[in-house]
Protein backbone atom coordinates (compact mmCIF):
# COMPACT_ATOMS: atom_id res chain seq x y z
CA UNK A 1 0.00 0.00 0.00
CA UNK A 2 1.13 3.44 -0.69
CA UNK A 3 2.14 5.88 1.78
CA UNK A 4 1.53 8.70 0.15
CA UNK A 5 -1.45 11.17 0.81
CA UNK A 6 -4.04 12.02 -1.32
CA UNK A 7 -4.59 15.61 -2.37
CA UNK A 8 -7.53 16.80 -0.53
CA UNK A 9 -10.83 17.16 -2.46
CA UNK A 10 -12.29 20.64 -2.53
CA UNK A 11 -15.64 20.70 -1.23
CA UNK A 12 -16.83 23.11 -3.17
CA UNK A 13 -15.36 23.12 -6.75
CA UNK A 14 -15.75 26.32 -9.06
CA UNK A 15 -17.59 24.83 -12.50
CA UNK A 16 -15.74 25.41 -15.51
CA UNK A 17 -17.11 28.81 -17.50
CA UNK A 18 -19.10 27.87 -20.17
CA UNK A 19 -18.03 29.07 -23.50
CA UNK A 20 -17.77 28.13 -27.79
CA UNK A 21 -15.76 24.59 -28.23
CA UNK A 22 -12.63 25.32 -29.95
CA UNK A 23 -14.69 24.35 -33.45
CA UNK A 24 -16.69 26.98 -32.96
CA UNK A 25 -14.23 29.60 -32.47
CA UNK A 26 -12.63 28.49 -35.47
CA UNK A 27 -15.54 28.48 -37.80
CA UNK A 28 -16.37 31.84 -36.50
CA UNK A 29 -12.90 33.26 -36.62
CA UNK A 30 -12.77 31.98 -40.63
CA UNK A 31 -16.08 33.78 -40.93
CA UNK A 32 -14.62 37.27 -39.43
CA UNK A 33 -12.02 37.39 -41.92
CA UNK A 34 -11.62 37.13 -45.38
CA UNK A 35 -7.81 37.56 -46.01
CA UNK A 36 -5.49 35.02 -44.88
CA UNK A 37 -2.07 33.11 -45.20
CA UNK A 38 -1.81 30.55 -47.98
CA UNK A 39 1.23 27.83 -47.45
CA UNK A 40 1.75 25.89 -50.44
CA UNK A 41 4.75 23.28 -51.16
CA UNK A 42 7.34 24.82 -53.60
CA UNK A 43 7.97 23.46 -56.60
CA UNK A 44 11.05 25.69 -56.98
CA UNK A 45 12.91 24.93 -53.21
CA UNK A 46 11.41 21.53 -52.85
CA UNK A 47 10.25 20.79 -49.15
CA UNK A 48 9.73 24.26 -48.31
CA UNK A 49 6.91 26.22 -47.34
CA UNK A 50 5.30 29.09 -49.34
CA UNK A 51 3.86 31.83 -48.11
CA UNK A 52 1.06 34.00 -49.81
CA UNK A 53 -1.64 36.61 -49.38
CA UNK A 54 -4.96 34.80 -50.18
CA UNK A 55 -8.34 36.35 -50.44
CA UNK A 56 -10.96 33.65 -49.35
CA UNK A 57 -14.76 32.86 -49.26
CA UNK A 58 -16.32 30.45 -47.08
CA UNK A 59 -19.10 27.92 -47.96
CA UNK A 60 -21.75 26.47 -46.00
CA UNK A 61 -19.01 23.77 -44.33
CA UNK A 62 -16.95 26.66 -43.86
CA UNK A 63 -14.41 25.11 -46.81
CA UNK A 64 -12.31 28.41 -47.58
CA UNK A 65 -12.86 29.43 -51.53
CA UNK A 66 -9.87 30.48 -53.55
CA UNK A 67 -10.03 32.77 -56.96
CA UNK A 68 -6.41 32.63 -58.19
CA UNK A 69 -4.39 33.26 -61.46
CA UNK A 70 -3.08 29.88 -63.43
CA UNK A 71 0.27 31.98 -63.56
CA UNK A 72 0.98 32.57 -59.60
CA UNK A 73 3.10 30.91 -57.42
CA UNK A 74 0.85 29.11 -55.29
CA UNK A 75 -1.08 27.56 -58.06
CA UNK A 76 2.25 26.61 -59.84
CA UNK A 77 2.57 24.93 -55.96
CA UNK A 78 -0.71 23.50 -55.93
CA UNK A 79 -0.46 21.69 -59.60
CA UNK A 80 2.55 19.60 -58.57
CA UNK A 81 1.59 19.03 -54.85
CA UNK A 82 -2.15 20.03 -53.48
CA UNK A 83 -1.28 19.72 -49.76
CA UNK A 84 -1.42 23.33 -47.99
CA UNK A 85 -2.32 25.09 -44.92
CA UNK A 86 -4.21 28.46 -44.45
CA UNK A 87 -3.75 30.52 -41.24
CA UNK A 88 -6.34 33.32 -39.91
CA UNK A 89 -5.20 35.66 -37.09
CA UNK A 90 -8.02 37.47 -35.27
CA UNK A 91 -6.78 41.67 -34.83
CA UNK A 92 -4.40 41.77 -31.70
CA UNK A 93 -6.37 44.06 -29.03
CA UNK A 94 -4.17 46.26 -27.22
CA UNK A 95 -1.29 45.19 -29.32
CA UNK A 96 -1.31 41.70 -27.58
CA UNK A 97 -0.83 39.82 -30.58
CA UNK A 98 0.57 36.65 -29.08
CA UNK A 99 -3.05 36.73 -27.25
CA UNK A 100 -5.10 37.29 -30.37
CA UNK A 101 -6.93 33.74 -31.84
CA UNK A 102 -5.85 32.09 -34.52
CA UNK A 103 -6.68 29.03 -36.79
CA UNK A 104 -4.91 26.84 -38.72
CA UNK A 105 -6.65 24.61 -41.53
CA UNK A 106 -4.64 22.17 -43.03
CA UNK A 107 -5.95 20.66 -46.13
CA UNK A 108 -5.26 19.83 -49.60
CA UNK A 109 -6.67 22.31 -52.48
CA UNK A 110 -7.99 21.32 -55.71
CA UNK A 111 -9.95 22.92 -58.62
CA UNK A 112 -13.01 23.19 -58.37
CA UNK A 113 -15.20 21.30 -61.40
CA UNK A 114 -17.50 22.63 -63.38
CA UNK A 115 -21.05 22.19 -61.77
CA UNK A 116 -20.04 23.85 -58.84
CA UNK A 117 -18.29 26.66 -60.45
CA UNK A 118 -21.40 29.04 -60.35
CA UNK A 119 -22.04 28.62 -56.37
CA UNK A 120 -18.35 29.14 -55.84
CA UNK A 121 -18.25 32.22 -57.84
CA UNK A 122 -21.63 33.75 -56.11
CA UNK A 123 -20.34 33.31 -52.64
CA UNK A 124 -16.56 34.42 -53.35
CA UNK A 125 -18.06 37.78 -55.14
CA UNK A 126 -20.06 38.18 -52.12
CA UNK A 127 -17.02 37.97 -50.15
CA UNK A 128 -14.81 40.23 -52.60
CA UNK A 129 -17.33 42.61 -54.68
CA UNK A 130 -14.22 44.29 -56.27
CA UNK A 131 -12.99 41.00 -58.38
CA UNK A 132 -15.98 40.55 -61.07
CA UNK A 133 -13.81 42.75 -62.97
CA UNK A 134 -11.49 39.65 -63.14
CA UNK A 135 -13.29 36.49 -61.74
CA UNK A 136 -14.21 35.49 -65.78
CA UNK A 137 -10.93 35.97 -67.07
CA UNK A 138 -9.68 32.53 -68.87
CA UNK A 139 -6.39 32.64 -66.39
CA UNK A 140 -8.61 32.73 -63.48
CA UNK A 141 -9.68 29.66 -61.76
CA UNK A 142 -11.98 28.63 -58.36
CA UNK A 143 -10.01 26.10 -55.75
CA UNK A 144 -11.07 24.95 -52.77
CA UNK A 145 -8.99 23.92 -49.30
CA UNK A 146 -10.48 20.41 -47.83
CA UNK A 147 -9.37 20.71 -44.25
CA UNK A 148 -8.06 17.26 -43.03
CA UNK A 149 -7.37 18.80 -39.50
CA UNK A 150 -7.51 22.27 -37.72
CA UNK A 151 -5.51 23.82 -35.00
CA UNK A 152 -6.98 26.34 -32.75
CA UNK A 153 -4.94 28.92 -30.69
CA UNK A 154 -7.05 31.35 -28.43
CA UNK A 155 -4.26 33.06 -26.51
CA UNK A 156 -1.98 32.14 -23.93
CA UNK A 157 -2.39 28.81 -22.55
CA UNK A 158 -5.76 28.15 -24.65
CA UNK A 159 -4.97 25.64 -27.95
CA UNK A 160 -5.57 21.88 -29.32
CA UNK A 161 -6.59 20.41 -32.47
CA UNK A 162 -10.56 19.67 -34.06
CA UNK A 163 -11.40 17.47 -36.44
CA UNK A 164 -12.42 18.04 -39.41
CA UNK A 165 -15.59 16.47 -39.03
CA UNK A 166 -16.34 19.09 -36.03
CA UNK A 167 -14.85 21.95 -37.73
CA UNK A 168 -17.27 20.99 -40.59
CA UNK A 169 -20.30 20.76 -38.40
CA UNK A 170 -20.16 23.94 -35.87
CA UNK A 171 -21.10 27.21 -36.82
CA UNK A 172 -20.01 30.88 -36.60
CA UNK A 173 -21.13 32.54 -33.20
CA UNK A 174 -24.13 34.60 -33.34
CA UNK A 175 -22.70 37.70 -32.35
CA UNK A 176 -19.61 37.28 -34.83
CA UNK A 177 -20.99 40.26 -36.81
CA UNK A 178 -21.36 42.52 -34.03
CA UNK A 179 -18.76 41.72 -31.65
CA UNK A 180 -17.06 44.73 -32.60
CA UNK A 181 -19.71 46.91 -31.81
CA UNK A 182 -20.10 45.54 -28.53
CA UNK A 183 -16.88 45.81 -27.64
CA UNK A 184 -15.85 49.56 -28.34
CA UNK A 185 -19.43 50.39 -26.66
CA UNK A 186 -18.66 49.02 -23.65
CA UNK A 187 -15.37 50.02 -23.70
CA UNK A 188 -15.84 53.37 -24.18
CA UNK A 189 -18.98 54.20 -21.77
CA UNK A 190 -19.16 51.13 -19.23
CA UNK A 191 -15.82 50.94 -17.79
CA UNK A 192 -17.77 51.42 -14.73
CA UNK A 193 -19.58 48.35 -14.85
CA UNK A 194 -17.09 46.26 -16.77
CA UNK A 195 -15.02 45.89 -13.46
CA UNK A 196 -18.30 45.76 -11.03
CA UNK A 197 -18.85 42.76 -13.49
CA UNK A 198 -14.90 41.59 -12.92
CA UNK A 199 -15.28 41.90 -9.32
CA UNK A 200 -18.09 40.10 -8.80
CA UNK A 201 -17.96 37.24 -11.23
CA UNK A 202 -14.30 36.55 -11.64
CA UNK A 203 -13.26 37.28 -8.19
CA UNK A 204 -10.60 39.93 -9.41
CA UNK A 205 -9.74 43.24 -7.39
CA UNK A 206 -10.09 45.72 -10.73
CA UNK A 207 -8.85 48.52 -10.76
CA UNK A 208 -9.60 48.83 -14.66
CA UNK A 209 -11.42 46.30 -17.00
CA UNK A 210 -11.53 45.82 -20.56
CA UNK A 211 -13.69 43.40 -22.38
CA UNK A 212 -11.49 41.57 -25.22
CA UNK A 213 -13.74 39.51 -26.44
CA UNK A 214 -18.02 38.36 -26.67
CA UNK A 215 -19.42 35.30 -27.99
CA UNK A 216 -22.95 33.62 -27.05
CA UNK A 217 -21.94 32.53 -23.99
CA UNK A 218 -20.03 35.27 -22.05
CA UNK A 219 -17.21 37.43 -22.63
CA UNK A 220 -13.19 37.87 -21.78
CA UNK A 221 -11.86 40.77 -20.20
CA UNK A 222 -8.59 42.04 -19.37
CA UNK A 223 -8.24 43.74 -15.96
CA UNK A 224 -5.77 45.58 -14.05
CA UNK A 225 -5.38 44.60 -10.47
CA UNK A 226 -3.06 45.32 -7.81
CA UNK A 227 -0.80 42.04 -8.41
CA UNK A 228 -0.74 43.07 -12.53
CA UNK A 229 -2.89 42.45 -15.75
CA UNK A 230 -5.58 39.58 -14.98
CA UNK A 231 -7.76 37.77 -17.77
CA UNK A 232 -10.70 36.33 -16.73
CA UNK A 233 -13.70 34.59 -18.43
CA UNK A 234 -17.25 35.49 -17.52
CA UNK A 235 -20.73 33.72 -18.08
CA UNK A 236 -23.82 35.47 -19.04
CA UNK A 237 -26.61 34.31 -17.48
CA UNK A 238 -28.17 32.98 -20.27
CA UNK A 239 -27.19 32.50 -23.89
CA UNK A 240 -27.33 35.69 -26.60
CA UNK A 241 -28.23 35.06 -29.85
CA UNK A 242 -28.55 38.95 -30.97
CA UNK A 243 -27.13 42.66 -29.93
CA UNK A 244 -30.21 42.99 -28.05
CA UNK A 245 -30.12 39.62 -26.22
CA UNK A 246 -26.69 40.39 -25.13
CA UNK A 247 -27.36 43.97 -24.01
CA UNK A 248 -30.55 43.04 -21.94
CA UNK A 249 -28.59 40.00 -20.28
CA UNK A 250 -25.57 42.48 -19.39
CA UNK A 251 -27.79 45.30 -17.69
CA UNK A 252 -29.59 42.16 -15.67
CA UNK A 253 -25.94 41.39 -14.68
CA UNK A 254 -25.07 44.74 -13.58
CA UNK A 255 -28.30 45.57 -11.94
CA UNK A 256 -27.31 42.00 -9.62
CA UNK A 257 -24.01 42.97 -8.93
CA UNK A 258 -25.45 46.60 -7.78
CA UNK A 259 -27.87 45.34 -5.67
CA UNK A 260 -24.68 43.06 -3.89
CA UNK A 261 -22.34 45.04 -3.87
CA UNK A 262 -25.01 48.32 -2.73
CA UNK A 263 -23.86 50.71 -5.37
CA UNK A 264 -25.69 53.71 -7.35
CA UNK A 265 -28.32 53.04 -9.24
CA UNK A 266 -26.04 55.21 -12.34
CA UNK A 267 -23.30 52.33 -12.64
CA UNK A 268 -24.51 51.28 -15.89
Amino acid sequence: MSNQHAAPINPNPQPPVPEPSHAERSRTLLHQASVATLSTVSRKQPGFPFGSLMPYALDASGRPLFLISTMAMHTQNLKGDPRASLFVSQPAADGDVLGAARVTLVGAVHEIIEKEKPGARELYLKAHPNSHYWVDFTDFAFFRLEPVDVYYVGGFGVMGWVTAADYASASPDPLAGAAQGILDHMNADHGDALVLLTKTHAGLEAESATMTSVDRLGFHVRAVTPAGIKGARIAFLREAKTPGDTRSVLVEMVKQARQNHALPTNAY
